[in-house]
């Protein structure tokens, strides 16, 4: 029983057959109503309110994803759209679906900043809107690389067409910006085209598409659009010549009468649209809110943008004035009676073909004269056949634009986006064939959609791993086997029909009957005179008329039409028949419309396909384009059919809901899970059900409240992200369902216990006090009853001896201490009510409860459940990978779930019986992932064993017991007493488990669940045998158990084969063809196999045959590795790195390395003696096949064979170290460590999240395998921290080019790997370099930057005396430097001693690379490759100056482009050059190209860096200085050079230029250096000086620098004139021919360059300076509530000067009597107080009043004052800006699309929209608010701008070229403020 409390929503019963929502209302006196939604009050009733239902709060207030609805039903989602169509929010989802409301008026929700704030935001960020579903659809296709498409379906008026172009807009916005707009703009505008063509007005829109469309839009790999192309679909050819009541024709036919000149319509011989019958049928020639002669134009204006000629649009407005005079012809008997006709054919041959009709008999051909009602029928055929000819010919005309581009590419080559336009289902009083077939589309788009929806519900399930049955939904594949499907459909037999002559409706109707009448989807007419039948569509019932079927299926034209269209002079007219004219007449569709044809028999022509088969067709090659697609759908919906803005119709809206097939997307989400809560939100929403203070939804966990509080059962379940509930109806239908059968279960046990007593009674007739009273059952067994199957006690078994409680540690006293309640620590049969041990976690707890049932299922001490549905519930087997991710909850372990008598924790995965394998893995699981309630696992098995007398039982309790020893150990509090308890274990168990726990204990806890070899192991507790296999191919057999890890296998393993070097060795696994490190550390080696079995378990294979496999192999070199130390470490490194290159995995660019390394491996398998088998042999093992397959065996057998012979014989084991030591220089990244890491901090990436590998170069950040993103030697880092924050630790990394801090999991280890690398380099080390000056005469002496050769004094017993060469000065000191290492040495750890002299030469080698300030970007040889170590001292030092030019660049990367590698040189006098330069033009050949190409700018850093290193030359080094800091000014070096440039400049610090340098390294500039910074460096002057100049003729100096921005420069010039704001203020650029607006973004010396150089033609002078003249200006440009005297600089110097010329202009409309205020103003401005100025009045007037009102003015009418000059300034912006026009930019444009308006008038842009105004009157002619302008944009002097949200409108303009450009960024600036604003220029 329902009670509703004051102000509670509920549903109650409406006439329309759908609850709607009701509000309770209590009077004073207690009476109880409800008002409905629609404001109606109803008394509350007792009846009424038993029969209401509680409104979920959901559906109260309203949801933007109806997804989240609790009230999942057709009510539900009625009354959220009411709400939300209320708010004026029209976009609502439904999952992905978006429903779009129709709001019949303009919403400001589509302009430009809408598009910005959608794009890159993913489905369901931000409220619902058009905009995120072309996001999702631009966003899905450029991500995964699939063709997408959104299907917009609805009802005539529902929107579909206007969100199809909205759609359209947003991708020519996010296009537009990467590409010309070119291709976006003539698809935007073949728009209003196919709108004018295609589009009529009907009672229900006013612009109702009456075709369908579907746009496929093709983008490049970048995102932009390249092209398009239109496919039209049925077009309503009936409409040219029937309107019903209130409709019109197509648009195009009024915007034509309308719209064209009267010269035109002379031509024509055109009138007004009342004269024409086609026009006027429907008695609606004017469509409100329409403009047809401004709908011409625009169409005129998208016709030229889409390339029709002047011909071709002539020759279309002659077929459609011929189709108006052909409606007015009119027949009489069998004449023609009038018309006229432009069809240029002659009149008596037109008339012949319209009132004739020839047809073939057997033997000659027949003419017959028609009714005149036949003749208006060929007519009307005509004019159909013409007009939709016509619009095909235009689509295709439209296609051969926007599709040109790509015709020439394959179609695969690009992406596209489909938009599909489609009429929605149709359901009319009548219906004809024409619904027939949209209805028909509309199943198909229905099956469509349905089956879409019911995939992303079960992609939905899949993600939140949920296991749920199969979800049955209506499908309405029985309507399209109706229809299309079977043999014999509906389409068929109306086609068949067709073709016969003698066919008529009424034949076909009795065929459909006779064939369907037994077809449930079918009904049948009710008598043979009826001529309706009817089909159960998915959207309801439809009744057709079939009067005219036939007739329109065979959309025919007689061949006399035919004949004399052939005779026509039209040239379009015969283009649009081609195909018919092709045929030589006979296309004829049909020549049987007529009764009285008769068919020639001999006449074996082909048939022509019906209208319903080519539909068929497109149909089915759309369903086919869209199937290929990822499909989006929109659901258009009209609130009411009177097109009102605020008016909801319930009944409306409710059959729409059922024709778009939303109640089917919600009877799929009804029958899964339909509501969906995240944790956060379900916790939200019901912590406060907690019996608990502590609401604290950060402390308490969802689990408490499922579990204890909201009685969690089986319509919940938990996923990866949300709570997903099956819905309040569904359960509590089910607990009626369930209590009805309980009570006819108790009755039916009570009727049949009373009929046995009866019957014993009567048998046996006993006293009454002796009968025995039945026992009462249980209606309903939930839990099973506790029947332990176990075998009885024997009398053999053994005493426990585990209740000793002399012991300490014994369990007993363990017990005594520390459990709950009444527990003890004996063997119990039945299951514990609470956990033993107290835990803090609820959800610990309860899991302790639900794992002791499993522990006593284990170990037989109850049974299995039988379980009614156990097989339907055998999927819902445990995932066994759920414990190695400790992130997933514990239900994706066990089913959660919650009822009557039913424990927690033990839902229907545990309800069921389980295997063994299953109860072990759920008792693990458990321990792994809730750390916590282990003691409590070890606690209840040590229980179950203590006095358990079934010997069966204890086996399984010490097996279960040994092997969880294995997998987790206890805590501290436990140890102890579980030592003890196991060490008594019986037969073996005492000895085994011990071990377990010892190992278990010292190695730490396991990852994953137990393997299928150890459960094996753990039944004859032995260990397991494995085997690695070594690179040699030998097999090591080794014992594990479950506690050994990687680092135990490889020790054990280096011990049997006496490896001595170990490091770097790892254990390896694989599985098939992968294969994956697991280190030598404290990986635990079983869970890596039981990795590999889980991937079995997913392939649905058996885990014991799984096929892993362990091997060793190295993995990392130590920096100073040395393979004399051991043989066999060599020798297992030189095969794994044969097998590596066969294998493929080590790879090499270079031929002669591989010929290099087989003649190696040829020698140390057969030493020096040649052979030819044996070549072929190290062919084949060292080869890869690859290369053996592109060049033959026998070249291969060629070139190692010429390599051994020329092999000299050496010992084969330092050849074997040779290889090694090769393929350790070749390929660090194959011997390296990665580690996935986020940097958090440092330098910028190009990514954030990437891999590092470490290895003996160094530390490489990589993106992926090939991609390196730094490269940092160890020489640069110096010194690693790490640093623990929860799960996550920080690594911070010092290096020379900054400080990195990474993020990761084993920040640990990486940072030890890279100290003890480090570490380990330092030790070896034998350079240093002097960081500081000594000079004390006891030590050697040396200066900053001396290089250091250290060496220990092998005959010295102090450790810390060492003898130190300074290879400067040569001299070598024996004493005890080393107490100034650390303070004055930086170390090079890279460079270190080796015992072999060749090593040793190659490490001084890297001295030599160290030393300069860019080593690594070095070309050091002239064919680019890198010189061999004997030849690198002799070569030209290329990091010192020279006075040689260069012969190539410095860069690898420029080595074939020279073109700049002497400009720097040039500039500094270094070389001398032919003709004298400028250093202005010296300093553009240098950085130009580098400021345009960025690979340049290094090049451009190494080469002035070489130049001034050891230049003795002042003049030189003092240029090199100047070009330095302009470069620092221009762009940074790359972050490989970054380091090595900051370090040149810190070593320099004596220069004056090194500090300002190393500060000016900031973001890149576009252009080289100006003028002005060229002059001012070359004077040695940092500090740059700039006039601006000020509107009120005024100027000033003002500093600035390199990277000094425009926006920084306002700020500057605002803070020295003390304004009270620098906002709104702008800089302008004036030259002798323009002015142009500088952006403030960009840098201030960039804009002059870009804006003041000359044009590149012009660049070649004679002599002077090549530079344009020029003024930088600053001005007001933004006008933030100016309110003239607050801030009296900013009016005197900025405000008036720039407002009075505007006056002056005549821009305001003013009075008279504010023009002789103002002038009295004026002219106290000009003449200050001089009165002797009076009588210049009259020639001043030009100064004093507008241009236009001078001759109005006389000299007399001045208003006299006694104010300053600077008041009379402040009173005349105080009177101007009470105007609407202040502040505004004024633009004189010209124009001629708008006849309304003059042809020239003002274009003013004020903080209220753009203005058009009239020059003459003042007089305001329209103001667009900026929310309605939707796009602009200006090509030459032409401007154009569309106006509008919805309806779109286009305003096209002239002006000058400077003036447009000034126009756009006038309106740019406005869009990007975001605000209402002021704007003047």
């Amino acid at each position: 029983l329902v009670f509703c409390s004051q102000g509670e929503w509920v549903w109650v019963d409406s006439d329309i057959g759908v609850p709607i929502g009701a509000r309770v209302k209590e009077t004073p006196s207690g009476r109880r109503f409800l008002v409905n939604d629609e404001g109606k009050e109803e008394s509350l009733s007792p009846e009424l309110e038993a029969s209401v239902k509680i409104m979920h709060p959901t559906s109260v207030e309203g949801v933007d994803d109806m997804i989240k609805l609790g009230d999942m039903t057709e009510a539900g989602i009625l009354r959220n759209l009411l709400l939300r169509h209320k708010q004026g929010l029209i976009y609502t989802y439904i999952g992905s679906v978006l429903v779009a409301v129709n709001p019949y008026q303009d919403y400001p929700m589509y302009s430009g900043d809408q598009v910005k704030l959608y794009q890159g935001r993913k489905l369901g960020e931000l409220p619902p809107h058009i905009f995120a579903i072309a996001e999702s659809c631009y966003t899905n296709m450029m991500r995964h690389h699939k063709n997408q498409c959104c299907i917009i379906s609805g009802e005539s008026g529902a929107g579909k067409t206007e969100s199809t172009k909205l759609i359209l807009q947003y991708f020519a916005a996010v296009s537009g910006g990467l590409s010309k707009q070119e291709i976006e703009h003539q698809i935007l505008e073949s728009n209003p085209i196919l709108e004018a063509f295609g589009n009529a007005k009907t009672i229900r829109n006013d612009n109702s598409s009456r075709f369908g469309k579907y746009l496929e839009i093709f983008f490049n790999k970048d995102g932009v659009i390249e092209g398009a192309r239109v496919e039209q679909y049925l077009l309503e050819k009936s409409r040219v010549c029937h309107q019903a009541s209130e409709e019109r024709n197509y648009h195009m036919l009024y915007c034509m009468l309308a719209g064209i000149t009267a010269e035109e319509k002379r031509t024509l011989s055109l009138g007004d649209a009342k004269e024409y019958t086609f026009l006027s049928k429907g008695n609606c020639i004017v469509c409100d809110g329409r403009d047809d002669a401004k709908d011409y134009q625009r169409v005129l204006s998208a016709m030229k943008t889409l390339t029709f000629s002047e011909s071709q649009c002539q020759e279309i407005l002659k077929l459609l004035a011929t189709i108006l005079h052909l409606g007015n012809i009119c027949f009489e008997g069998e004449s023609l009676k009038d018309g006229v006709c432009s069809l240029q054919v002659n009149k008596s041959s037109l008339g012949t073909s319209l009132t004739h009709r020839s047809f073939r008999t057997n033997r000659e051909s027949v003419t017959k004269p028609l009714s005149s009602e036949q003749a208006s029928d060929c007519r009307d055929a005509f004019v159909k056949a013409i007009y939709n000819k016509l619009f095909i010919w235009i689509v295709g005309k439209i296609n051969s634009i926007i599709y040109q581009r790509l015709i020439k590419n394959p179609k695969t080559s690009f992406l596209s986006i489909g938009l599909l336009d489609i009429f929605g289902f149709e359901n009319f009083i009548s219906n004809s064939f024409e619904q027939l077939c949209i209805n028909f589309a509309n199943e198909k788009l229905q099956q469509f959609f349905v089956g879409h929806i019911f995939k992303l519900e079960q992609k939905e399930y899949l993600k939140e791993d949920i296991v749920w049955k199969n979800i049955k939904f209506s499908d309405n594949q029985n309507i399209l086997d109706l229809l299309a499907g079977k043999p014999c459909n509906l389409l068929a037999l109306i086609d068949e029909e067709s073709h016969f002559p003698k066919g008529s409706d009424v034949t076909m109707l009795n065929k459909m009957n006779k064939q369907h009448k037994k077809n449930k989807t079918y009904i049948a007419s009710r008598s043979e005179h009826d001529t309706y039948f009817g089909i159960h569509h998915f959207a309801g019932v439809v009744y057709y008329d079939s009067k005219g079927f036939l007739e329109k299926n065979r959309d025919g034209i007689s061949s006399d039409i035919i004949k004399m269209v052939e005779m026509s002079k039209n040239k379009l007219l015969r283009q649009i028949f081609e195909n018919e004219l092709s045929t030589n007449g006979t296309y004829c569709l049909f020549q049987i419309f007529l009764k009285t044809q008769v068919e020639d028999a001999g006449d074996n022509r082909k048939q022509v396909p019906t209208l319903s088969g080519q539909f068929r067709q497109s149909l089915d090659s759309l369903m086919k384009t869209l199937s290929a697609c990822h499909p989006f759908f929109i659901r258009c919906f009209k609130p009411n059919n009177d097109k009102r803005s605020e008016v909801f119709d319930r009944e409306l809206c409710m059959r729409q809901l059922r024709y778009s097939g939303m109640m089917d997307t919600i009877r799929i989400r009804r029958l899964g899970y339909p509501i969906r809560h995240t944790f956060a939100e379900f916790l939200k929403r019901y912590r406060v059900l907690l019996k608990t203070t502590d609401c604290n939804p950060k402390i308490v966990s969802l689990s408490n409240i499922l579990t204890r509080y909201l009685y969690f059962n089986s319509s919940m379940t938990f996923g990866y992200f949300l709570l997903q509930v099956r819905g309040y109806r569904v359960r509590k239908d089910w607990k009626q369902k369930r209590g009805a059968v309980i009570l006819l279960q108790a009755h039916t046990r009570g009727m049949l216990d009373r009929r046995v007593y009866i019957l014993k009674r009567s048998i046996t007739p006993e006293p009454e006090e002796e009968i025995i009273p039945l026992k009462s059952e249980p209606v309903e067994e939930i839990i099973p009853p506790v029947s332990i199957s176990t075998t009885p006690s024997q009398s053999e078994e053994d005493d426990d001896e585990f209740d000793d409680e002399t012991e300490e540690f014994s369990f007993y006293k363990f017990s005594i201490l520390h459990f709950q309640g009444s527990a003890t620590h004996t063997h119990i049969s039945k299951r514990l009510q609470q956990s033993l041990l107290h835990h803090d976690d609820e959800g610990d707890a309860v899991a302790c409860v639900s794992v002791n049932w499993i522990i006593l299922r284990y170990m037989a001490d109850l049974p299995e459940p039988k379980s009614a549905d156990a097989t339907s519930l055998a999927s819902s087997t445990i995932s066994r990978n759920v414990p190695n991710r400790r992130g997933r909850r514990l239900s994706n372990l066990v089913g959660l779930d919650q009822d009557e008598g039913v424990l927690i924790g033990e839902g229907p995965r545990l309800q069921r019986p389980l295997t063994p394998v299953e109860k072990l893995n759920i008792i693990i699981g458990y321990a792994l992932s809730r750390p916590n309630i282990r003691d409590e696992i070890y606690c209840q098995i040590c229980k179950q064993l203590v006095r358990n007398n079934n010997r069966n039982s204890r086996m399984l309790g010490w097996t279960l017991l040994s092997i969880c020893l294995g997998m987790f150990p206890p805590t501290d509090l436990f140890m102890k007493y579980l030592e003890n308890f196991v060490r008594k274990g019986p037969n073996g168990y005492g000895t085994y488990c011990t071990e377990r726990l010892r190992r278990i204990n010292a190695n730490g806890e396991r990852k994953e669940l137990p393997c299928w070899e150890e459960l094996k192991a753990a039944k004859s507790k032995e260990p397991i045998e494995v085997s690695v296999t070594l690179m040699d191919d030998r097999t090591i057999s080794l014992n594990i158990d479950s506690a050994s890890t990687s680092a135990e296998v490889c020790q054990a393993l280096a011990t049997k084969i006496d490896l001595r070097d170990t490091y770097g060795f790892s254990l390896y696994i694989s599985l098939y063809d992968k294969m994956w490190s697991l280190g030598s550390c404290g990986n635990h080696v079983l869970d890596a196999v039981s990795q590999c079995e889980q991937e079995m378990t997913r392939q649905g294979k058996q885990e014991k045959d799984t096929p892993w496999k362990l091997s060793i192999r190295k993995e990392l070199f130590r920096p100073w590795h040395d393979c004399s130390k051991d043989s066999i470490s060599t020798d297992l490194i030189y095969r794994q790195v044969i097998k590596g290159i066969k294998s493929g995995d080590y790879t090499s660019e270079k031929e002669d390395e591989y010929v290099h390394m087989a003649a190696q491996h040829y020698y140390i398998q057969f030493g020096s003696a040649f052979n030819k088998d044996n070549v072929q042999k190290v062919v084949d093992e060292c080869i890869a096949t690859q290369l053996i397959e592109s060049k033959s065996m026998s070249k291969w057998i060629q070139l190692i064979s010429t390599a051994v012979l020329q092999v000299k014989s050496i010992q084969k084991e330092s050849v074997k170290a040779e290889l090694v030591d090769n393929a350790q220089q070749k390929w660090p990244l194959f011997f390296s460590k990665f580690y996935d890491v986020t940097m958090t901090s440092g330098p910028p990436l190009p990514k954030s999240r990437f891999f590092v590998a470490v290895n003996w170069s160094g530390v490489l950040f990589m993106d992926g395998r090939d991609k390196k993103l730094l490269d940092l030697p160890y020489i640069e880092i110096k010194e690693v921290q790490k640093m623990r924050h929860g799960e996550l630790s920080d690594l911070t990394m010092d290096t020379v080019r900054g400080e990195f801090v990474l993020a990761s999991e084993e920040a640990a280890d990486m940072a030890a790997l890279i100290d003890e690398h480090l570490e380990g380099l330092r030790q070896y080390s034998v350079y240093a370099m002097a960081k500081q000056d000594v000079k004390d005469s006891t030590f050697l002496v040396f200066k900053r930057g001396d290089l250091l050769l250290v060496e220990r004094d092998e005959h010295s017993t102090n450790d810390s005396w060492v003898r130190a060469t300074n290879q400067r000065t040569s001299n070598t000191h024996l004493n005890n430097i080393m107490q100034y290492l650390k303070q004055s040495f930086t170390w090079f750890s890279l460079w270190f001693r080796r015992e072999k002299n060749k090593e040793h030469s190659r490490m001084n080698q890297k001295n030599v690379h160290n030393v300069p300030f860019s080593p690594c970007h070095r070309l050091a040889g002239k064919d680019g490759s890198r010189p061999g170590p004997a030849r690198g001292f002799g070569r030209e030092k290329l990091w010192i100056h020279s006075r040689e030019p260069l012969k190539q660049p410095l860069m690898k990367s420029l080595a074939n482009n020279s073109e700049l590698s002497s400009r720097a040189c040039n500039y500094m006098g270094d070389y001398p050059i032919k003709h004298a330069r400028s250093p202005m033009e010296l300093t553009d050949q240098i950085f130009g190209p580098a400021t345009q190409h960025e690979v340049l700018q290094d090049e451009i850093y190494c080469q002035i860096m070489r130049q001034m290193t050891g230049n003795q030359s002042r003049i030189s080094l003092d240029r090199g200085w100047q070009l330095m800091w302009l470069i620092t000014g221009l762009f940074p070096p790359s972050p490989g050079l970054m380091g090595h440039a900051q370090r040149f400049l810190e070593t320099r610090p004596r220069n004056q230029l090194s500090n300002g340098c190393l500060q000016r390294l900031l973001d890149p500039r576009k252009c080289p250096p100006h003028m002005v910074e060229v002059d001012a460096i070359q004077q040695n002057s940092a500090q740059i000086f700039h006039k601006i100049h000020f509107p009120n003729d005024s100027d000033d100096i003002f500093e600035v620098t390199s990277t000094t921005t425009n926006k920084d420069l306002c700020h500057g010039v605002a803070s020295q004139l003390k304004l009270n704001s620098a906002d709104g203020y702008g800089l302008y650029l004036k030259t002798p021919n323009k002015v142009t607006s500088l952006d403030e973004e960009l840098y201030f010396f960039d804009s002059l360059r870009q804006t003041s150089d000359p044009p590149k033609k012009a660049k070649k002078v004679k002599e002077g300076n090549t530079n344009i003249p020029y003024l930088v200006i600053i001005r007001r440009k933004l006008w933030f509530n100016v309110t003239p005297g607050r801030d009296l600089v900013a009016d005197l110097t900025f405000h008036f000067p720039q407002e009075m010329p505007k006056y002056l202009r005549g821009y305001h409309n003013c009075s008279r009597e504010d023009m002789i205020t103002l002038g009295g103003l004026l002219f106290r401005v000009e003449v200050d107080s001089d009165r002797s100025q009076f009588v210049m009045i009259p020639r001043m007037l030009r100064q004093l009043v507008p241009a236009d009102q001078i001759k109005s003015m006389s000299p007399e009418e001045w208003k006299k004052s006694g104010i300053t000059v600077q008041e009379a300034k402040i009173a005349f912006l105080k009177a101007i800006s009470t105007w609407p026009t202040f502040g505004c930019a004024f633009f004189e444009v010209k124009q001629s699309c708008e006849p309304s308006y003059p042809s020239t008038f003002l274009i003013a842009i004020s903080k209220q929209g753009v203005s058009f105004i009239d020059p003459q009157t003042k007089e305001l002619l329209v103001m667009h608010k900026f929310k309605n302008i939707s796009e602009y944009y200006s090509k030459g002097s032409r401007f154009q701008m569309t106006v509008g949200t919805v309806m779109k409108n286009d305003f096209i303009c002239e002006t000058s070229q400077v003036r447009a450009r000034l126009l756009i960024s006038v309106l740019a600036k406005y869009f990007w403020e975001k605000k209402p604003i002021h704007i003047i220029l």
